[in-house]
C-alpha cells in the first residue's frame, strides 16, 4: 500500500495548492529536486564537464533505471530532451515512400499528425485513420481489416491528451507483429501512471516524457527502440555522439538506441529523471496505477452528479485524466476561477486532438488529472469549487 502521507510530505507544495494538472506536469518530489540542485551546485563549484565526469556512474545508471521501468534493455534506451523530440527522432527515421500507409488513431495528438502530414506531402505516403469502436477506443477489429502489404507504420497515442481513454496497446501490438509492421507508441501520458512493459505491448518504438506522471523535471524524455529494428532506422539528425567519423568521407552510426541522442544534454535533468524513475519503482507501479484509477473513478462519479456538467472520457479502460464540459460556462473560465481558489487544471482545445474533438463537436474541455499523492478530500473540494463556479 502507498504511504500517501509520506508522498505528500515529500511534495511540500501540496500544502498550498490542489494540483490536478499531472497530465501537464506533475509536482516533483523532494528527492528529484534535491538531486538536480546538487548537480547544478556541483557544476557551479567545479565546472560542468568536470561535474559530469564525477557523476558518470549516476548518469549511466539512468539507462538501467529506464530499461527496468519499461522492461527493456539499456541499449534500447535513448535520453532525449522531451517526448515530442523523442517521437520525432523515431518517426522521421523511417524511410517512407509513395503509397506507404501510416495507420493512426482518431484521438491522435496534433503534433504527431502534423508530422504525418509533412511526410505525406514530401513522400506521397498516405495517412489512414483507424475508427473507434462503440466504447470510443481504437477499434481492434477495424485495425485488423485495414492491414495490408502497403502498411508501413502503425502509430498510436496510448493515452490521448484530451481524455481518460487508454487505447488497447497490447492488442494493437499483436496485430502489428503478425503483419511484421513497425509500431510506434506515444506513451507521453501513460508512462508513470500505469505499468508499461514494451515486450508485452510489442511496440518497436516508444516515446515518453519526464515531466508528467513520472514526476520528473521538464525538458527530459526518453525513447525506446527495439534492438531488433534499431539498425534499420537512420536518425534524421546525427552528430559525433550519434555517429563516429573514422575517415574523411565516412561515418558510422552507433549500433544502439543512443544513435537518436545528441551530444549536449541537460545533465541535472537527466539525473533528476533517473531519481524520479527510482522513486516510482520504489513505490510500486501497480500500486500507483491502482491508486490513480481509484481517484479518477471517484472524481468522474462525483462530477457526474453535478447538474450542468458532462464528463467526456471515453473507452473501456480509463486512467487518471478526467475531462468535462459545462453547459453554461466556458472551459477557460472554469480554469481561471479554479486557479483563484488555488486549484490547477488545464484546458484541452480542439487543435490538440482535432479529429476526435471535431467528431464529438467539442471546442474545448476542462482536463483534471489526478496522481497518487492527491486525496479524496481534494476531490470533494474540487467538485465543490466546480459547483460554485457554474452556479454563479
Amino acid at each position: 500500500m502507498l504511504d500517501i502521507e509520506k508522498a505528500r510530505r515529500e511534495t511540500p507544495s501540496c500544502e498550498h495548492i490542489l494540483h490536478f494538472d499531472n497530465a501537464g506536469a506533475s509536482l516533483m518530489p523532494q528527492p528529484v529536486l534535491k538531486a538536480m540542485k546538487d548537480h547544478l551546485d556541483l557544476e557551479a563549484e567545479i565546472g560542468a564537464y568536470e561535474a559530469a565526469d564525477r557523476k558518470q556512474d549516476s548518469i549511466e545508471h539512468v539507462y538501467d533505471l529506464l530499461a527496468q521501468f519499461i522492461s527493456a534493455k539499456r541499449e534500447e534506451i535513448a535520453f532525449i530532451e522531451n517526448a515530442t523530440r523523442a517521437w520525432d527522432m523515431a518517426f522521421y527515421s523511417i524511410p517512407f515512400k509513395r503509397g506507404d500507409r501510416i495507420l493512426t488513431a482518431t484521438a491522435e495528438y496534433g503534433s504527431n499528425y502534423v508530422a504525418y502530414l509533412q511526410i505525406a506531402r514530401k513522400t506521397g505516403a498516405v495517412i489512414d485513420v483507424i475508427p473507434n469502436d462503440k466504447s470510443g477506443q481504437l477499434s481492434v477489429e477495424a485495425l485488423k481489416n485495414m492491414m495490408d502489404e502497403r502498411v508501413k507504420l502503425v502509430s498510436i497515442t496510448h493515452v490521448p491528451t484530451n481524455g481518460g481513454l487508454v487505447n488497447p496497446a497490447v492488442e494493437i501490438g499483436k496485430i502489428a507483429r503478425k503483419a511484421n509492421v513497425l509500431y510506434l507508441l506515444d506513451a507521453c501520458q501513460s508512462v508513470g501512471q500505469m505499468p508499461i512493459d514494451v515486450k508485452e505491448i510489442g511496440c518497436d518504438m516508444l516515446s515518453a516524457t519526464g515531466r508528467k506522471f513520472l514526476r520528473g523535471p521538464r525538458a527530459t524524455g526518453f525513447l525506446y527502440v527495439n534492438s531488433n529494428v534499431v539498425e534499420s532506422l537512420e536518425p534524421p539528425l546525427l552528430d559525433m555522439h550519434a555517429a563516429d567519423w573514422p575517415s574523411r568521407d565516412e561515418y558510422i552510426i552507433r549500433p544502439d538506441a543512443r544513435r537518436f541522442e545528441n551530444w549536449e544534454q541537460n545533465y541535472a535533468g537527466k539525473i533528476g529523471l533517473g531519481v524520479a524513475v527510482d522513486y516510482a519503482l520504489g513505490l510500486g507501479l501497480e500500486d500507483i496505477w491502482r491508486r490513480v484509477k481509484g481517484l479518477a473513478d471517484r472524481l468522474r462519479a462525483k462530477l457526474s452528479t453535478i447538474r450542468g456538467i458532462n464528463v467526456r472520457d471515453l473507452g473501456i479502460e480509463k486512467c487518471g485524466i478526467v475531462t468535462f464540459t459545462s453547459k453554461n460556462v466556458d472551459a477557460q473560465i472554469i480554469k481561471q476561477e479554479l486557479a483563484k481558489r488555488g486549484i490547477n487544471v488545464t484546458v484541452s482545445t480542439k487543435v490538440w486532438t482535432r479529429l476526435d474533438m471535431e467528431a464529438r463537436n467539442i471546442e474545448s474541455l476542462v482536463r483534471a488529472s489526478v496522481h497518487y499523492y492527491n486525496t479524496e478530500d481534494e476531490i470533494e473540494r474540487f467538485c465543490q469549487a466546480v459547483c460554485e463556479i457554474i452556479s454563479k
